[in-house]
């Protein structure tokens, strides 16, 4: 059977998916993560350089900007044509602007604050300005566009008068902004005079979008690989670096089989199940956020237990918290993601976040190290559940609320 050959673009027709539109993610799509992995990178070791409820708290925001800027352009490459050429050129220009702000992630809460909220700002702004008139042709998706750009405007002033205050009053502004970003969504854009943006023009195909979010969440564990990896270089001792190199390893690896199993691999039948399927979008990004926040905040552990395996004094609580505090925030997220799926939540999730919280005590007695042992059998208990739970069992099908 010969290649189908690609239609050449028509100007006239809006840039919105159709019937014969790919539903598979494209190869710019996965160029167009490989920014993230730096972003990513560079929060953890930020987090690890200096670690205290204020460092986790600029982490935090700086985490949630970066991945809303990912959730968004993932909805557009959902919603519109991802091979047609105006969307290719939206796409790198996001991605140039998502490089523009990670290089501005180390000191985005010092003097390289306007960059940061500037780059992001013009990404959810230019998107905007550039839809907007791409589907005159369509007046439906062209006020759906408008809403979104609204709501984008409003957070700009938090966003860019943020940048010209103190360090705390900046949080704050953001964390301002960050809201109404993400309270857009939830709520649908709405606008006076427009309304909602109507649950019709959330058509969403359940595999691009879903593939997209599992990528993401690889692309974090990604980030956790790449840290453990620079610092493992930075070291000395190469004997005890090997046994925290292969206990970061071992970690990783469960985190990854814990997301998949089941509820990561039927994710694209949950959304083609879901009576709603804009219930996925007042959900999945908030769910995936902090599955990805728990995977960030792991790898920051990592850092810190790979440069002091074996310290014959007691573990700083700082440093428990972030060993142990990444696991049990990934396990809560995972247990909302299998809400999200099944309608249920296994014991094991909210049965190993306990575990963390029960053996963070004894570490404060302990080295660094153990921390991470601790970490490592908690996560291979549930993932153990996990296997007994489906072994000799039909496979579960997805029912989402």
């Amino acid at each position: 059977m010969p290649f189908a050959q690609q239609q050449p673009d028509n100007p006239r027709r809006p840039p919105t998916r159709s019937s014969t539109t790919t539903r598979r993610v494209t190869l710019l799509e996965l160029f167009f993560d490989l920014v993230y992995v730096v972003a990513l990178a560079l929060i953890s070791r930020g987090l690890a350089e200096e670690i205290n409820w204020h460092q986790a708290g600029q982490a935090l925001i700086l985490l949630a900007a970066v991945w809303w800027t990912w959730t968004i352009t993932s909805l557009v490459t959902d919603l519109y044509d991802p091979e047609r050429t105006e969307i290719k050129a939206l796409v790198l220009a996001v991605m140039f602007g998502v490089l523009l702000m990670a290089s501005a992630i180390p000191k985005a809460f010092g003097d390289r604050g306007l960059t940061f909220a500037g780059a992001y700002v013009a990404i959810h702004l230019g998107r905007g300005l550039f839809i907007i008139p791409a589907v005159r042709n369509d007046p439906q998706v062209q006020r759906r566009a408008a809403r979104i750009f609204c709501w984008f405007t409003l957070s700009a002033v938090p966003w860019i008068g943020g940048a010209f205050v103190s360090e705390d009053a900046r949080m704050v502004l953001w964390l301002l902004a960050l809201g109404l970003d993400y309270l857009g969504l939830r709520l649908s854009y709405p606008v006076p005079g427009l309304g909602s943006v109507p649950a019709s023009l959330f058509r969403l195909t359940a595999e691009h979008l879903a593939e997209r979010y599992q990528q993401f969440y690889t692309i974090a564990l990604g980030d956790a690989i790449l840290v453990t990896g620079i610092a493992y270089t930075t070291n000395h001792s190469e004997l005890e670096d090997a046994g925290a190199l292969l206990l970061a390893f071992a970690t990783t690896l469960l985190l990854w089989r814990i997301y998949v199993h089941k509820a990561g691999e039927l994710l694209p039948v949950a959304i083609k199940v879901m009576k709603k399927p804009t219930h996925f979008l007042g959900t999945s990004p908030y769910t995936h956020l902090v599955m990805v926040a728990g995977v960030v905040t792991t790898a920051a552990g990592f850092e810190v237990m790979l440069h002091t395996p074996t310290l014959p004094a007691p573990t700083p609580p700082e440093w428990t918290a972030i060993m142990l505090g990444g696991p049990a925030l990934f396990l809560v997220g995972r247990a909302l993601f299998e809400h999200e799926v099944f309608n249920r939540v296994s014991w094991s999730r909210p049965g190993g976040v306990v575990a963390l919280m029960a053996v963070a005590p004894a570490t404060l007695f302990l080295p660094s190290l153990t921390a991470g042992l601790a970490a490592l059998l908690v996560l291979a208990g549930v993932a153990l559940a996990d296997l007994r739970h489906t072994r000799n069992r039909p496979p579960e099908a997805p029912m989402p609320p």
